[in-house]
């Protein structure tokens, strides 16, 4: 007996030495970052930002790879499945990690199982923009247009995310708008600009250029308080409707099971890269702030962030499909 336990001891020592090990040499070849929706959206921009300065820190490539699709469930499925070696990180947003779970009846992972999370790295705004051939220039002339034509205004959202901070306006406002869906920022604008829809909630860094050309409207962001890139854009609230307050958000995680040290290293230099003046001008660019935190506190934000949108979608009569 005494012989098995040593053996077992032996066995568990050698274990967690190479584990130590492989910390300690981590990383010894280039990460892969999975970015679950196509290029040119909100979360692709704030991954290559990242991507670009954490490879310098961690002295490897990080290369961004782009898998789109069903509102970014490939993309963190696929993150989800991958080894827990730390090679291959997952840049979940609120879609991914906290809305998935309440607008899909089947999802093929878990936002809390099948994830550690790494840290926080943004957050930012929505904006409401609309096509300026539609007849209005405030978010309450928008809802009084909706409501004279229900169901003839579309509307596009690109993600689960949005398309439930849609609803949860609609519902709030009494209006009916048609849903056009997109499985990313860069077409739903192509579509607003082109005038094929009318209306557009979507993160301000994707919006906010065009808005600034005067391609599209913007009437309100989602936001309680004002952009300091567009200080005379107002808030939903300050348009009438308080209480609606959402935000689109960021945050690294990895395969559950990652050794801690490994987490722990690329948290830390997660931490020290959205700290630096360049990586906060360069959100700021798109009203976005840096918003890094520990593993545990990112953690609880996400569950938070579920319960938060499991109420919304109930209150407004959201089904899981």
């Amino acid at each position: 007996m005494l012989s098995s336990s040593l053996k077992f001891c032996a066995a568990t020592l050698g274990l967690l030495m190479s584990l130590g090990v492989a910390a300690q040499d981590y990383p010894s070849k280039a990460l892969c970052m999975i970015v679950p929706f196509p290029p040119g959206g909100v979360t692709d921009i704030v991954a290559r930002a990242v991507a670009a300065k954490l490879s310098i820190e961690l002295g490897q490539a990080v290369v961004v790879e782009n898998r789109a699709g069903a509102s970014g469930v490939i993309g963190a499925e696929a993150g989800a499945r991958a080894p827990a070696d730390g090679y291959t990180l997952v840049m979940g947003n609120i879609s991914t990690l906290a809305i998935n779970p309440v607008s899909f009846a089947k999802l093929p992972y878990d936002p809390i199982a099948s994830f550690d999370p790494v840290s926080m790295v943004a957050i930012q705004p929505l904006i409401i923009a609309v096509h300026p051939s539609l007849p209005v220039k405030s978010l309450g002339e928008l809802v009084q247009l909706a409501k004279s034509q229900p169901g003839q205004i579309s509307y596009g959202t690109a993600g689960s995310s949005i398309y439930l901070a849609v609803e949860f306006f609609s519902s709030a406002t009494g209006i009916k708008m048609n849903h056009i869906p997109y499985k990313g920022s860069a077409p739903a604008l192509t579509d607003l600009i082109g005038g094929q829809i009318q209306v557009l909630f979507d993160p301000f860094s994707s919006v906010y250029p065009y808005v600034a050309s005067g391609k599209v409207r913007a009437l309100a962001v989602t936001t309680d308080k004002r952009s300091a890139t567009a200080p005379n854009v107002p808030t939903v609230a300050e348009s009438g409707y308080a209480n609606f307050d959402v935000s689109s958000w960021q945050g690294i995680v990895v395969p559950a099971g990652t050794p801690k040290a490994v987490i722990q290293r690329l948290n830390r230099d997660l931490i020290k890269v959205l700290s630096t003046p360049e990586m906060k001008d360069r959100f700021a660019q798109y009203s976005a702030v840096t918003a890094a935190s520990t593993p545990e506190q990112f953690s609880a934000y996400i569950k938070e962030e579920i319960t938060r949108w499991k109420k919304v979608a109930i209150d407004s009569g959201v089904k899981p499909e």
